[in-house]
């Protein structure tokens, strides 16, 4: 620093002992310095006050002139000791203008006067700084003579005031922040006890504050966390990481009750990064822990309930819906639950109202769900905390395990529950196992359906109000889907049942055709399909094979499943051609969904039709018609799946049958198909839930359903269960209708054929050819009939009829009789009066006879009886 820019300032000087001086004025005296002990002699601490601000000092002899010059007070002002020993302060200090001051500032110095002031002064690094300056009077050296005549000088000191300012502003924050700030402060040494801490500190730990200095952590808190907390000083202290935010659960020594605490540690370190302790900042977090535990009590409830809407009632099945709900509480709001339902519930029943007659709660319920995560608790899901097999009430229980059945006895909690629909609390008893219990009741639309038992196992909370109040939350909103699986599973029963009333019951029979058939709903448990089949036996040992499929699923294509059954088999028993069959089938398809015109609005209006009432149904449809004597089989196909024919010797193959359009379409013709079947051939007819798959195409179906039937046994029966096994792997994405028939031709004996010439005497012959044909085959208990209702038929066929006469006998399970002619009218049986001659002989053919009937050729017509063997 330049001398000229040196010392300028202003200061105070007091003569030591002169009363009145001002108060800036201070006078210094020597202080009592204490003979301090010999353990407490050493080196200085490194950390000193001196290591924070810069202080120089230098000497100023008798001459007024620098005596002395330290290393600080080098490095303070930037001038060398050279330069700076033998020089007049003043000049090289002090501006020329304040020279005549500043020697007259020495001079008094010298005379025994201190002074304090102030300067500003340039550091090595061409700052300008402001110093504090400290003039005091020094005695020399003692004279020869040791008589202490040396001659006076000056020491001074000068202190950076800048450093010095920050020093007290901090300071003075720090004694704020202790003193006044309302949280925990405190100071631990580098040996881990307390130096310092405030009072918000001692008030919170309940000791006074002398007490805390000296503690180490093991004072304050327990064993456990005493050790967290050493472990997080030292930590501290050796990283100079922070720690924020360190929760600790203690109670403390001059307080009652466990307590939360928020601890937040930082290091402190002096000149040179050296640690010299760690200070913390504490607060009670007690009563914020409290809420924030509630908080998210609050919102793991809210979670809990969302993922009930969420996740019960996915599916329209009972025990699905039980178990879904057991697999949200459990573990999330308890250790072990039990769903149990009405018995009657299982069977699409209601269970009592709550708004019925008296009901003490007391009937009988079925275990449909079960689900624990606590080991041995088997002897508890029944109400029984005894393990003794019987409940807390005196009643007996039956076994825990799902699919058991139970009943409350009325005095329990259980029935009490049932009987009010309000849940209730039992009393777990010395069951080791349990903490807490808590019933409710499965309460929908004023009907309950059953309860819901939840328990807690030891070392859980007990169930509160809250916990009650999610508990019937969660309750309702499954009973909501229960009753609905209840209500779907009734109407699911019904419409299985009607659908299942209106196929064929087990196989039926046929004349030349070995049965099997199988109906498998899908196993989804959503609706019932409209798949169907039909085995219909006509005159002549003939027999119908149908096959169809409704599009869409419900009660109401069951429904139109069996309208169009029912109109197949009427229409069948009018003997026409399948194509003619299909074509009556496609107008009365159409017909089902026209709900018909309405009257409008007014009087007299023009009727209108609902255009939203009406509903398309469609459906596709197989009929074919096997007549047993000569093997052959009249195929028609309405848009569906052709047929598969396996011949003894060839592959299986697809019949190529003209497809045609869906019934309910309209407009194209249907078209037939004429096959002789050779015997013991195999045909095969079936709906598309067979070969059809969302896992693989529909040609891979078909191919599979070939290679089935050719790789399989000679049982029919055992046939169909392969192809079903193999070709239905995945339950049953959709329901499946198959039908099997395997031909078994008539034997030649078993066929009697003869053609009779239009006259008279064909009478007589006829009647000796059919009793002949009879008594060959031992049939001779139905000669006498038969030769009564023959001449009756063979005389109408003279009388009514034309062309040659045709007589067949056919023997099977039953004796048939047959008379054709080449006459399209057909018989009609009428009541003959009392006068009348004639008129009687189709009334002997219908007393005789197990059934008889007519039906037309393409030539003409057919009349028959059947006689039971």
């Amino acid at each position: 620093m330049p001398a000229r820019e040196a010392l300028t300032g202003s200061g105070h000087a007091a003569v030591p002992g002169q009363p009145g001086a001002p108060a800036a004025v201070r006078e210094i005296r020597p202080p009592s310095v204490p003979v301090p002990r010999p353990d407490r002699w050493g080196d200085a601490d490194p950390g000193s006050i001196y290591a924070f601000i810069r202080v120089a000092t230098f000497a100023i002899g008798p001459d007024g002139r620098i005596s002395q010059w330290s290393e600080r007070a080098a490095d303070f002002f930037a001038l060398p000791a050279a330069e700076a020993v033998g020089a007049d302060p003043v000049t090289t200090f002090v501006p020329r203008e304040h020279w005549q001051r500043g020697r007259a500032r020495v001079e008094r110095t010298l005379a025994g006067e201190e002074w304090v002031g102030t300067a500003p002064y340039r550091d090595r690094d061409g700052g300008e700084g402001l110093a504090e300056i400290y003039l005091m009077p020094a005695t020399g050296p003692a004279g020869p003579t040791g008589a202490g005549d040396g001659a006076p000088g000056a020491l001074c000191l000068a202190v950076d005031l800048g450093k010095l300012r920050r020093i007290e502003t901090d300071l003075a924050a720090s004694e704020a922040v202790f003193g006044q700030t309302p949280s925990g402060f405190f100071l631990f040494d580098p040996e881990l006890r307390l130096q310092r801490v405030n009072q918000a500190f001692a008030e919170a730990v309940g000791l006074p504050q002398p007490e805390l200095i000296g503690a180490g952590p093991a004072e304050l808190f327990a064993a456990a966390e005493a050790d967290r907390l050493r472990a997080a000083l030292r930590q501290v202290l050796d990283s100079g990481d922070p720690v924020v935010d360190l929760r600790f659960n203690s109670p403390l020594p001059g307080r009652p009750g466990e307590r939360r605490w928020a601890i937040s540690l930082y290091r402190l370190s002096g000149p040179g990064e050296r640690p010299i302790g760690v200070a913390g900042q504490v607060n009670d977090v007690t009563s914020r822990h409290v809420a924030e535990r509630e908080a998210a009590g609050v919102r793991r409830n809210l979670a809990l309930v969302n993922e009930a809407s969420a996740h019960i009632g996915s599916t329209l099945d009972l025990e699905t819906t039980a178990k879904e709900l057991l697999d949200v509480v459990v573990p999330q709001f308890c250790d072990l639950a039990t769903v149990d339902l009405y018995s009657a519930l299982l069977s699409g029943e209601s269970g009592p109202s709550l708004a019925g007659t008296a009901y003490d709660g007391s009937g009988e319920l079925r275990r449909v769900a079960v689900s624990s995560v606590v080991g041995g608790a088997a002897s508890v899901l029944g109400g029984d905390p005894g393990g003794t097999g019987e409940h807390a009430y005196g009643a007996p229980l039956a076994a825990a395990e799902a699919g058991g059945t139970l009943c409350y006895p009325p005095r329990s909690p259980h029935a009490r529950a049932l009987r009010t629909g309000r849940s209730a609390i039992p009393d777990p008893g010395p069951n080791p196992l349990l903490r807490s219990t808590l019933v409710v009741p499965l309460v929908a639309r004023d009907t309950v359906l059953g309860l819901v038992q939840l328990s807690r196992a030891i070392g859980s909370e007990p169930f509160d109000a809250r916990d009650v109040a999610i508990a019937e939350e969660i309750a309702a909103r499954a009973a909501v889907c229960v009753d609905n699986a209840r209500l779907y599973r009734r109407e699911h029963e019904r419409a299985l049942i009607l659908q299942r009333s209106l196929l064929p019951p087990g196989n039926p029979e046929a004349s030349g055709l070995e049965i099997a058939c199988r109906y498998r709903p899908s196993s989804n448990n959503t609706e019932v399909g409209g798949d169907w089949f039909d085995v219909i036996p006509l005159p002549g040992h003939r027999t119908a094979l149908v096959i169809g499929d409704v599009m869409g699923r419900g009660l109401r294509a069951a429904v139109a499943m069996g309208q169009l059954r029912t109109a197949v088999r009427t229409l069948a028993m009018l003997d026409l051609e399948p194509a003619e069959v299909l074509g009556a089938l496609d107008d009365i398809a159409r017909g089902l969904g026209d709900p018909g015109p309405y009257p409008g609005p007014g009087y007299g209006a023009k009727p209108r039709v609902d255009q939203e009432a009406v509903e398309v149904y469609l459906a596709t449809c197989v009929y074919a018609v096997y007549d047993a004597v000569t093997r052959r089989c009249i195929f028609a196909n309405a848009g569906h799946l052709p047929p598969v024919l396996l011949s003894p010797g060839e592959p299986a193959r697809m019949l190529d049958v003209p497809p045609g359009l869906p019934l309910g379409v309209g407009g194209e013709p249907f078209e037939e198909v004429e096959l002789t079947l050779p015997d013991g051939a195999l045909l095969g007819l079936y709906t598309d839930g067979l070969v059809e798959s969302r896992k693989h195409q529909l040609d891979e179906g078909l191919r599979a359903f070939r290679t089935a039937l050719q790789n399989g046994g000679p049982v029919l029966e055992t046939l169909c269960d392969q192809v079903l096994n193999e070709l239905d792997p995945h339950h049953g994405e959709d329901d499946i209708a198959l039908l099997m028939a395997r031909v078994r031709g008539f034997p030649e004996d078993a066929v009697g054929d003869w053609r009779l010439p239009a006259e008279p005497t064909s009478v007589a012959k006829a009647r000796e050819l059919a009793c002949g044909w009879l008594l060959v085959r031992g049939l001779e208990e139905l000669v006498d009939t038969t030769e009564l209702l023959v001449s009756e038929l063979v005389t109408n066929a003279l009388r009514h009829g034309k062309g040659e006469i045709r007589l067949r006998l056919l023997r099977d399970t039953t004796v048939v009789c047959e008379v054709w002619d080449d006459g399209y009218a057909q018989p009609r049986q009428r009541r003959a009066q009392e006068t009348d001659e004639g008129g009687r002989g189709l009334q002997l053919v219908s007393l005789l006879a197990e059934r008889w009937g007519s039906r037309r050729t393409p030539h003409g017509k057919i009349v028959w009886f059947e006689l039971t063997v």
